[in-house]
């Protein structure tokens, strides 16, 4: 391990830019990649909250992230997320290198939604509402501008400065952005509004409850999920999810993890045929979309870190 080289946040924003990273997940599917191939990231509790392991593998390359989740961590100004990255080489398990596990997931996660929305969404989706106003929520406008003509952006938030920082941020971009956080509220509130009017939707919170009434987004939206990852937190309600077209990265994955998904199971409102595909048979032109709004459900996969890592790495070298 003496030397591995470490890349920092700033070196692997530098290595693999949004639109990059959003080019080589595609490829790795393309190629025949299998999502559903991807092991199950084992969850374990302890005192101070969870560590999550996620190890994936292909021919040329292996990999693992360890991350750790302290929610009382922001209380102490420390990030309640926080995790290393390490890259091996496929063959002979010899570690290559060491990454920010953060900046991966901040890089990865945005760029698999962009992935999504760049098959399921209208061509000419220019209006998004982002809810959350952290790291994601900003990586997400970001992402969506590589593979749609987006121009407006609401931002949604509990907090008000952080919400307003974000718009400034997007205003700083050339996007026309605002700050709203009356969450939704009811049905003339100014949320309600521009949920009615949006093409495409990305939720980024820490919600464990729907963040809008779904019966609020508009026939032939897009809307992304991505802030939750337990069978017992969701963002988005049953009406909306049994409207829609369900696209998931990987079937088996969101029956574990994807409560969005697995709620209105256990309540009768969806069953699993109801999942329209996984996100290689919707890069595969698999997926038909319906009438209604088209979702895209992410809990955040193994094997998009390492097709990231390995992209990094490749540049790097």
């Amino acid at each position: 391990m003496s030397g591995l080289p470490y890349l920092d946040a700033a070196t692997l924003e530098r290595l693999v830019p949004m639109g990059r990273a959003v080019t080589v997940l595609e490829e790795a599917l393309r190629a025949g990649l299998d999502p559903e191939a991807t092991p199950q990231r084992p969850v374990v509790d302890v005192p101070a909250g969870q560590l999550l392991l996620m190890p994936a593998a292909t021919r040329r390359y292996a990999g693992v992230k360890a991350v750790s989740i302290a929610p009382a961590n922001p209380e102490r100004g420390l990030p309640r997320i926080q995790g290393t990255y390490l890259l091996f080489d496929g063959e002979t398990l010899a570690p290559l290198a060491a990454m920010d596990g953060i900046a991966l997931t901040s890089l990865r996660t945005p760029a698999v939604s962009a992935l999504a929305v760049r098959h399921l969404a209208e061509p000419g989706a220019r209006r998004l509402v982002v809810f959350g106003s952290g790291p994601q929520a900003y990586g997400h406008v970001l992402a969506l501008r590589e593979v749609r003509p987006v121009e407006d952006v609401t931002v949604v938030g509990r907090d008000a400065g952080r919400a307003e920082t974000l718009a400034t941020r997007c205003r700083a971009l050339g996007l026309t952005a605002r700050a709203l956080t009356d969450e939704g509220g009811g049905p003339d509130g100014q949320v309600a509004r521009a949920l009615a009017e949006a093409d495409l939707v990305a939720c980024c919170t820490t919600a464990r409850e729907p963040l809008f009434p779904g019966k609020l987004t508009r026939d032939g939206a897009t809307v992304v999920a991505v802030g939750s990852h337990e069978p017992d937190a969701r963002e988005l309600d049953g009406d909306l999810v049994a409207r829609a077209t369900v696209v998931v990265e990987a079937r088996a994955a969101a029956l574990e993890e994807a409560g969005d998904v697995i709620i209105p199971m256990r309540r009768g409102t969806i069953s699993s045929r109801h999942l329209a595909g996984n996100l290689a048979e919707l890069i595969a032109g698999q997926v038909i979309t319906g009438p209604g709004p088209r979702v895209f459900k992410s809990t955040g996969m193994a094997w998009e870190d390492l097709v990231v890592a390995a992209a990094a790495y490749e540049a790097w070298t």
